[in-house]
């Protein structure tokens, strides 16, 4: 952690790891932020003994790590971090300053009968689901294909390699599992508790929706009034920081360089 703005703080999506921060951390700390990237409870360098996997429990992390780095911070979550950040922000006004969500799994998710038309969602759907009902490493591999879309990061056979050895840690496709199986209702619920401004950013090729931008603007238009804002990434799949890192951080100083984000 290094800089003398706001603090932000990263938190990761299912199946990773801090390092999916690796592209990002170094352009916000040479913008003046300190920045910290967390493990989330059973992945990276996490304990693995955890009874709950749940948005609000991993809310609750990340509000732990934020009052133990001296915050008020900002909060960065990607897709079940997403979620939690805005619990997060729901229950500690005073600590939470702005969140920025990735492609976040924030509010519940149905799947209509015509979404299924849509064969990037199917691709996506269909291995996401195996590999957190069977706990298989290929799945969620294949999984990860489907997600990145097109750009790939340059050590990308690197990191699957990565990955793969860290979910075949003892305990931790237990997480993976954990997290993948939950529903994010709590997190939609407390949409409308959040009192600091909130950006959405989604990859228009995102697997997990149908249509991105309809889900983003759903949350947006859930929070309260002036609140929200949305951003799209052309060609961007569920993990837009990692594929398109530069412009990621162009959307996160813009909006914390914003009137709202600095009220």
């Amino acid at each position: 952690m290094a800089g003398s703005g706001p603090l932000i703080v990263l938190a990761h999506g299912m199946g990773v790891c801090r390092d999916a921060y690796r592209a990002v951390i170094p352009p916000l700390v040479a913008a003046g932020y300190p920045v910290s990237a967390v493990d989330l409870r059973g992945c990276g360098e996490s304990s693995v003994d955890w009874a709950d996997w749940s948005r609000t429990a991993i809310a609750g992390d990340l509000l732990a790590v934020v009052r133990h780095l001296g915050g008020p911070a900002v909060l960065v979550g990607h897709s079940i971090s997403g979620g939690a950040a805005t619990i997060a922000a729901a229950r500690g006004p005073s600590l939470i300053t702005a969140v920025v969500e990735l492609t976040p799994i924030t509010r519940k998710q149905s799947i209509r009968l015509g979404d299924l038309r849509v064969k990037r969602l199917r691709q996506g759907m269909l291995r996401l689901l195996g590999a957190a009902m069977f706990g298989s490493v290929p799945l969620w591999r294949s999984y990860l294909d489907v997600a990145y879309p097109g750009v790939k990061p340059a050590d990308w056979t690197e990191r699957l390699g990565r990955i793969d050895s860290l979910l075949r840690e003892p305990g931790r496709m237990k997480a993976l599992k954990g997290m993948g199986t939950g529903a994010p209702a709590d997190a939609g619920a407390r949409l409308g508790n959040v009192r600091c401004p909130v950006l959405i950013v989604m990859g228009t090729l995102d697997p997990d929706w149908a249509d991105p931008h309809a889900e983003g603007s759903a949350i947006v238009d859930a929070l309260p009034a002036g609140l929200g804002s949305l951003k799209m990434i052309e060609g961007a799949g569920h993990y837009p920081h990692d594929q398109f890192p530069d412009e990621v951080v162009s959307l996160t100083l813009a909006f914390l360089g914003s009137d709202a984000a600095r009220a």
